[in-house]
């Protein structure tokens, strides 16, 4: 079903920027406020649901294309950007990755992971050029990350990337947009107006994390990070993931603690840990 609609002169209204569907918050309580937004939040996850198809095909086709080197790369500004950069910071010491193949770039670069960089955004060159100096390839898999569907930054990089023959897909909160017409999976997924009207931190902000995590969680996982249901290749970067990769190693092969944490120290990783004291 189509809900982008049109205005007389053809330009679409995008329904992540309609207006709210509540009004004079600034006379609610906080009580009230907080209700209101979670009975919004509620909408996401129900959004996300109708968009797994999409998410599984893009999935699928990630896949094959990482297990040949390739790489992702998420294009975003403001928050989607941000969001991108987030979720590709994190694969590294959840799954034990190089920081290369999963790739966050946002418009204007990290200095605007804090502050706003004017006109970044409307740049349709520059996304391009940045995947070029990290010398993309038909292996890698380029996802555009914006509620509006209509960055510039995004839809320029998206646009070079399909014709060079690179997998492009991309997450927004309205169909049918400029963005969707250049990915060849596009995940539209549509929440509805914003509780603040145009404040696209909030739900879609929301969605896109929560697709964020099941395109990254699931790809690991085919690629053999996981083993049962275990984070068996994490960095043990504090005390915390070592008492938990000792715990595992325990659970696994029966050791005592102590020896499980001296196997787990000497070979980095749950997962070689393991497989070390199987071939003894």
């Amino acid at each position: 079903m189509n809900n982008q609609k049109e205005t007389n002169n053809g330009a679409f209204i995008k329904i992540s920027e309609q207006p709210s569907l509540y009004n004079n918050l600034e006379k609610k309580s906080v009580r009230e406020i907080l209700d209101e937004i979670n009975t919004e939040d509620q909408k996401v996850a129900l959004a996300v649901q109708r968009a797994i198809p999409q998410i599984e095909k893009l999935v699928n086709q990630i896949v094959p294309r990482m297990k040949q080197g390739g790489r992702i790369f998420y294009m975003g500004a403001g928050t989607s950007g941000r969001l991108g950069v987030l979720d590709a910071s994190e694969i590294p010491p959840t799954f034990g990755m190089p920081n290369t193949l999963i790739i966050g770039l946002i418009a204007g670069g990290d200095t605007a992971l804090r502050n706003p960089v004017e006109n970044a955004e409307d740049d349709m060159e520059r996304g391009w050029q940045e995947l070029q100096e990290r010398n993309i390839s038909d292996k890698d898999t380029v996802i555009g990350i914006a509620a509006s569907g209509t960055t510039p930054y995004v839809i320029g990089a998206m646009r070079e990337a399909r014709s060079h023959g690179i997998l492009t897909g991309c997450i927004t909160s309205n169909p049918n947009s400029p963005m969707a017409a250049e990915a060849d999976v596009p995940i539209e997924m549509v929440v509805g107006p914003e509780y603040v009207t145009g404040s696209s931190r909030m739900k879609s902000g929301t969605g896109q994390k929560m697709i964020l995590n099941m395109i990254t969680t699931s790809v690991m996982i085919q690629l053999g990070r996981v083993k049962g249901n275990k984070m068996v290749n994490m960095q043990l970067s504090n005390k915390k993931l070592v008492d938990r990769g000792t715990k595992m190693i325990v659970e696994e092969l029966g050791l005592d603690y102590e020896q499980a944490k001296s196997l787990l120290l000497m070979h980095g990783s749950v997962k070689k840990a393991i497989d070390a004291y199987k071939a003894k």
